[in-house]
C-alpha cells in the first residue's frame, strides 16, 4: 500500500515537531535540557493511506474514551486533568525481561514514523487519522518472547480521580484488549505516542495507545499501562460486556453486522451532511496485508 498522493504535512500549515518524551528517549541523557520544539525527522511509512487525514479538530473532538463520560465530547471535556508524566507500563508475562519501564525506556531505539491509518469504529462511522508511533514488534522484540506465548493483553490506567467515567459502573475498569501474538507483531499494529505531530492528546489515549488498522476502533485500547505476553486467549471489555455484539477478533467486515446496525457502509467524519455514506472495506482496506493471519479461519463464526 504505497503512497500516490501528499502526507498530511504537505496539505496542512501544521509543523511536524518531535514530542519531547521521544526525544529524549531517542537521543540519550544529554538531550535531556534539549528544547521541546525539536524538529522530527523521518520517512513517512509505506503503509500509510494516500486519503486526505481529518482535521485535527475532528480527531480530538469527536471519539469513545469512556473513562472519561460516554458522550463523544466528553473526552475533550473531561480529560484535561490526565496526568500523563511520568508515565510507566508493567510488561510482564511470557517475556525474558520483565519489569516496570518508563515511558523514554519504553521508546528508546524505537523508529518513529507517520502512519496515516484509516479508523473504522464498530458504531459504522469513520477517520483518516496520521498518527505518529512505532511497530509493537520492536518492542516485544526487545523485551523478548518466549516460545509458549500466543497472545498480547493489554490495559489502561484507572485513576477514577482523574477520569471520572470511572466512577460509574458502565465497564469493568481496567479497561482491557488482546491480540493474538501474529496480530500483534504485524508490522500494521503500532504504539502511538502522538497524532498531527504532536504528542498525544489525553482524549485520545495519552500518552501511549495501540493503533490496529483492520480492526474496529475499541480494540486500539488507550493510555497502555501494562503488557503481558500470555498463552491463552487475554479478556477484552467489550467483548465480556456482550459477547454476541463484540468478538474478540474484531475485524473490520462489511459482510457481518452488528446486531443492531449494518456494517456494510460507514459515515466519514467531517465529510459534511449531504456526504452521504461510503462502502466498508475488508479489513478495512488492509486486506492485502492481513487477510492471510486468517487464511483457515471462517470470518462469520470469529468475527
Amino acid at each position: 500500500m504505497k503512497r500516490t498522493a501528499p502526507g498530511w504535512s504537505d496539505v496542512t500549515p501544521q509543523h511536524l515537531w518531535l514530542n519531547r518524551r521521544a526525544l529524549i528517549a531517542g537521543a540519550g541523557a544529554a538531550l535531556v535540557a534539549a528544547p521541546a520544539a525539536a524538529k522530527l525527522t523521518y520517512s513517512p511509512s509505506r503503509y500509510s493511506t494516500a486519503e486526505a487525514p481529518n482535521s485535527f479538530e475532528d480527531i480530538t473532538s469527536y471519539n469513545n474514551f469512556y473513562e472519561f463520560g460516554t458522550g463523544k465530547e466528553d473526552p475533550a471535556r473531561n480529560a484535561g486533568s490526565l496526568t500523563t508524566d511520568p508515565w510507566s507500563i508493567v510488561i510482564d508475562g511470557m517475556v525474558d525481561k520483565p519489569g516496570t519501564y518508563d515511558l523514554a525506556d519504553v521508546l528508546k531505539g524505537q523508529p518513529l514514523e507517520e502512519r496515516i491509518y484509516r479508523f473504522r469504529c464498530v458504531e459504522a462511522w469513520s477517520m483518516i487519522v496520521p498518527w505518529i508511533g512505532f511497530e509493537l514488534s520492536g518492542l516485544l522484540k526487545r523485551v523478548g518472547v518466549q516460545p509458549g506465548a500466543k497472545y498480547v493483553a493489554f490495559e489502561t490506567l484507572v485513576r477514577p480521580e482523574e477520569m471520572p467515567g470511572q466512577r460509574s459502573p458502565i465497564l469493568d475498569w481496567p479497561y482491557r484488549e488482546g491480540l493474538r501474538l501474529d496480530e500483534a507483531m504485524h508490522p500494521l499494529t503500532i504504539l502511538a505516542t502522538g497524532l498531527y505531530g504532536e504528542e498525544m492528546p489525553n482524549q485520545n489515549g495519552a500518552p501511549i495507545r495501540l493503533v490496529v488498522p483492520w480492526k474496529y476502533g475499541f480494540k486500539s485500547i488507550k493510555s497502555i499501562v501494562r503488557i503481558s505476553l500470555v498463552d491463552k486467549q487475554p479478556l477484552a471489555t467489550w467483548n465480556m460486556l456482550q459477547p454476541s455484539e463484540y468478538g474478540f477478533y474484531s475485524n473490520v467486515n462489511p459482510t457481518v453486522d452488528h446486531p443492531r446496525w449494518s456494517q456494510a457502509t460507514e459515515r466519514r467524519i467531517g465529510a459534511g451532511l449531504f456526504a452521504g455514506r461510503q462502502d466498508t472495506l475488508m479489513f478495512n482496506g488492509y486486506e492485502s496485508e492481513v487477510a492471510s493471519l486468517y487464511a483457515d479461519m471462517d470470518l462469520t463464526k470469529f468475527y
